[in-house]
């Protein structure tokens, strides 16, 4: 059945190669190309558009429309079906384009005639650089195969059209260009620290010119040499980096380079490559097509941890098209003889020991995550990383004088002697609290006035388990199974998860785990599973609400948690719940396991604890009769504070304008810790409010000694509980409640500086 399109696909493509070849002009042999695309498609149309400055996509070539429309027709992102395929990066199709929501006409192109519409984004690096779109006077339902062909396509044209020949250079980026003058610039911190050094641009992804071939065997042949080179490199780099590193960076940043190396040996991810080598696509254009497709596939989903894979992603996609393509790899490319700062619009966690790390000083990022892996590589190189500056590699320039504050989350491009100098003196002091982090290390989390703190992880893949002893943390306070879910591409069985689940908790051993019942849907797919869109995805579709619809799936994970755990302790917790009948209906599911092992004999965890997790704010008037349930509760600050104040976390314009030591995020905290207190059930916070050391003084003096964080935290953290003196702490803090500021994150830092407490924040 898959023959023909195959065939089709491949005459095609060799059509495109030959055009490309036979006009210099740039615009003929655009125009030329979705001619033959028409034909080869067998559609009345065939348009291209491209992305302008502005954010618009301007028509620049067609067969079928009114040729009077190139260039005058334009749309913004997301409006009509060519600007949502240009604003999801992804494939919209409509038999009858005319009833879809988000159709907009434009007279000048007279395209009222066609109803089919299929439209595909036009990718390079993992942006949108344009829209592919074809059309037909009847309804045609474009089916899988179809799709496919034109995403083939629109590797080709991406390249076409960011050549130079069709657009100029400085025509591609928005219309401010580059400053001269001296810049501050805020950003995400992804690793603290500071730095000082030149700045190095940098573009992992090489070139590709050669989009097609007509041996398939031979492009087999290359993408097997370059593999079986990479796997050789990487391992170099990894003994390289066990043995190079600092012993006090622990060994976290091994384990994510095996990570990675398993990433870069995922049978999946090669088989599709494989498969877009058949249809006709030379070695590095199918690895350029796969790595696109993922990435945008990656892009739908919000969850910082999952989407920091990304970077992953990128890196091992570059090292596989150097080695494809035979290029140098960084090492003989940076800034000779200079302290330097990489710029790049991500990074994976191998690409930074690709540098030399006597003269590498720090990184901006366009992109990042604090989840990513490279923020571990950076750890270990004690090296400040600052992510979300948007065009860094527009607004600074090769050689720029650089600082990068990694605390506060901002660089400073071509700053003044004064300033240069400011920041000199701030790295000495900045190495007075590294020496006392390390002091406390395998010291026991205990403030100064002798309150026990515990200090637990957050997890979700093996990799993270494995930092249990490296932080010396007391457990894993929430293990997120759906990170699992994910990386297996489908719903794992029920095999796969006892086994899954039986060695997490064997890793952790005495320490305790707890596990949060499978939180999917909304911003985080399903595989396999039907995906709808929805405006407000953090509250859709989510989380408890989704697993209750889908009970067989709630029921199968329940039942690979006590299988995975007979005769040890078992603590699950149950995700988004917003009411009592949803904890009640999840807890019966559970009760209906139990009593289904006990008819068939089969052996228990010798304890059951079950919790929920606090992030509706519904639930806190529904105290009373929860506590009453529950063996224990969590509370999920990240979600629990953006639903408080309405204000999406994610967003630019709002995930800083409201303060998680806000007045009334802390009298929430202070009531809660009450009313779990007077009904004896354990009271956890697991979220970033737990891994930033001033919010994390402020969550102990209100009484909640159990916080749960990223492995990176432990350290600072407990560094800084050592130092609290609880007691005063709690009454400063309680006569600010009352207050109506935004913040009192301001009056903190002055109680902290007071009393000499060192503190990285």
């Amino acid at each position: 059945m898959l023959t023909a399109p195959v065939t089709t696909s491949k005459k095609l493509l060799k059509d495109l190669r030959d055009i490309i070849g036979r006009y210099p002009d740039a615009r003929e042999r655009l125009q030329q190309v979705v001619k033959a695309i028409a034909t080869g498609m067998v559609v009345e149309v065939c348009s291209v558009y491209i992305k302008r400055p502005g954010d618009l996509l301007e028509l620049f070539a067609t067969q079928g429309l009114n040729p009077s429309a190139i260039n005058k027709t334009r749309l913004r992102i997301g409006e009509g079906l060519v600007g949502l395929v240009a604003s999801t990066a992804q494939p919209v199709v409509a038999a009858n384009a005319w009833e879809h929501p988000n159709f907009a006409y434009r007279p000048e192109t007279e395209e009222e005639n066609f109803k089919s519409f299929c439209g595909v984004p036009l990718l390079l690096g993992g942006r949108v650089v344009g829209v592919l779109v074809v059309q037909n006077i009847k309804q045609r339902h474009y089916n899988d195969d179809d799709i496919e062909q034109l995403e083939t396509i629109a590797i080709l044209l991406g390249y076409l059209i960011t050549s130079g020949d069709l657009i100029k250079p400085e025509e591609q980026v928005g219309s401010d260009g580059i400053g001269l003058m001296p810049t501050r610039l805020t950003g995400l911190r992804i690793h603290s620290g500071l730095a000082i050094g030149r700045a190095f641009l940098y573009n992992a992804a090489p070139r590709i010119t050669r989009m097609m071939s007509d041996n398939t065997d031979e492009e087999l042949a290359r993408l097997q040499k370059a593999l079986d080179e990479m796997h050789v490199s990487i391992s170099g780099m990894i003994e390289d980096a066990a043995n190079d590193m600092p012993v006090a960076a622990g060994q976290e940043h091994v384990e994510v380079l095996e990570s990675y190396r398993l990433f870069a040996s995922d049978k999946g991810w090669l088989n599709r490559i494989r498969e877009s080598i058949r249809t006709g696509l030379s070695a590095e254009a199918s690895v350029q097509k796969v790595h696109n497709e993922t990435r945008a596939r990656m892009n739908l989903i919000n969850d910082p941890y999952i989407r920091a894979r990304l970077s992953d992603l990128e890196d091992i996609t570059a090292r596989l098209l150097q080695h494809i393509l035979g290029e140098e790899t960084l090492m003989a490319r940076h800034i000779a003889d200079q302290d330097f700062i990489v710029i790049a619009r991500d990074l994976g966690p191998a690409a930074l020991l690709d540098f030399d790390r006597k003269r590498l000083r720090g990184v901006v990022l366009e992109e990042g995550s604090q989840t990513a892996h490279v923020a571990v590589v950076a750890r270990a190189l004690d090296i400040p990383v600052v992510g979300k500056i948007g065009d860094a590699l527009r607004r600074i320039e090769s050689g720029d004088s650089l600082i990068i504050d990694g605390e506060g989350a901002e660089i400073y491009i071509r700053p003044g002697e004064e300033v240069i100098q400011s920041f000199r003196e701030n790295i000495v002091l900045r190495e007075k609290r590294k020496a006392q982090y390390a002091a406390a290390r395998n010291l026991p989390a205990i403030t100064a006035d002798g309150v026990p703190v515990s200090l637990l992880m957050n997890a979700g893949l093996p990799i993270d388990i494995d930092q249990l002893d490296a932080t010396n943390a007391d457990g894993i306070g929430l293990f997120r199974t759906e990170i699992s879910f994910m990386t297996y591409g489908q719903v794992p069985g029920l095999a796969e998860q006892t086994e899954f689940y039986k060695q997490m908790i064997d890793a952790a051993g005495y320490r305790h785990i707890v596990f949060r019942t499978i939180d999917v849907g909304g911003d985080k797919p399903l595989p396999n599973m039907p995906h709808h869109a929805e405006e407000n995805p953090a509250m859709g579709w989510r989380g408890l609400r989704l697993a209750l619809d889908m009970p067989s799936l709630l029921r199968q994970q329940l039942r690979a948690m006590l299988r995975a755990s007979k005769g040890k302790r078992l603590q699950l917790m149950f995700p988004m719940v917003a009411e009592i009948a949803e904890f009640d209906a999840a807890k019966n599911l559970l009760d209906m396991e139990v009593r289904r092992f006990k008819e068939r004999g089969e052996d228990l965890p010798s304890q059951i604890a079950v919790g929920a997790m606090l992030e509706v704010p519904a639930l806190l008037w529904q105290l009373p009769a929860l506590l009453k349930r529950v063996d224990f509760l969590s509370i999920g600050s990240n979600d629990l504070i953006q639903f408080l104040f309405a204000s999406d976390r994610g967003g630019a314009r709002t995930s800083l304008r409201y303060d998680a030591l806000s007045p009334p995020v802390l009298r929430v905290i202070r009531n809660l810790v009450e009313e779990c207190d007077k009904a004896g059930v354990p009271l956890t916070l697991c979220g970033e409010m737990a891994a930033r050391p001033l919010e994390a003084m402020a969550l102990v003096s209100l009484g909640l000694n159990r916080l749960s964080m990223s492995a990176s935290s432990i350290g600072p953290i407990k560094a800084t509980i050592r130092q609290l003196n609880v007691a005063q702490l709690r009454a400063y803090i309680l006569s600010l409640l009352d207050s109506t500021e935004h913040s009192i994150r301001g009056k903190l830092k002055a109680f902290v500086a007071d009393r000499g407490i060192l503190i990285q924040d």
